[in-house]
């Protein structure tokens, strides 16, 4: 277990730097999508976001991982994102090459301080997805607040990736992965809005 001290820097913070201009780069290249412009842009969007779920199902399902964190399979969003694309009459894509395939723990906590992390913005989002007539029950359920609240299950989850016990080269592994997630993230939305059969538009409201 790691001593911490009054003027030490959390792991979560560290980990919150380090990926402060790959976040950045992120989210200006969302924006350049206009993923809520349109629902035929929005549905893009989940897709991609679909794709990077559904890479990290294995993750989340990881017996070594859930013995870390207990809620861990709840937290998944895959299937909350494929029932969006369901209600966006819009079949579920096909993998993209290039899925992280058995990271060792740390490097998979760092993929998952990622994808946990999203959910905060989240809750701006899903202002956006309402204009179009969307919601945490159609359309938008990927973008909904958790059981328990966004602010609850973060803490949650940095409380716990905090306070675990990690090698100087488990830490490197853990800022690896949550590097490597922005990336992959990255590579998914170009490949979603590069696609070349249009999602479908005309959605029946629930």
């Amino acid at each position: 277990m790691t001593t911490d001290t009054p003027s030490r820097e959390l792991r979560s913070q560290r980990l919150n730097k380090i990926t402060h201009a790959p976040h950045e780069k992120l989210d200006h290249a969302v924006k350049a999508h206009a993923p809520f412009a349109t629902l035929s842009s929005y549905t893009r969007f989940v897709v991609a976001q679909y794709l990077f779920q559904s890479e990290l199902q294995t993750l989340y399902r990881d017996p070594q991982l859930i013995a870390l964190i207990p809620d861990l399979a709840q937290r998944c969003r895959a299937e909350q994102a494929a029932a969006d694309l369901q209600d966006l009459n819009t079949e579920l894509p096909v993998g993209v090459a290039g899925a992280v395939q058995q990271p060792g723990v740390a490097q998979a906590l760092g993929w998952l301080f990622v994808s946990e992390g999203s959910k905060l913005g989240a809750a701006f989002l899903i202002k956006r997805a309402e204009a179009l007539n969307l919601s945490h029950q159609f359309g938008a359920r990927h973008l909904g607040e958790p059981e328990g609240g966004r602010a609850a299950g973060w803490k949650a989850f940095t409380r716990i990736l905090d306070e675990l016990p990690l090698s100087a080269s488990q830490e490197a592994e853990l800022d690896q992965g949550a590097l490597a997630a922005f990336e992959r993230f990255g590579v998914l939305l170009e490949h979603a809005y590069a696609g070349s059969a249009a999602p479908q538009a005309d959605v029946a409201q629930a």
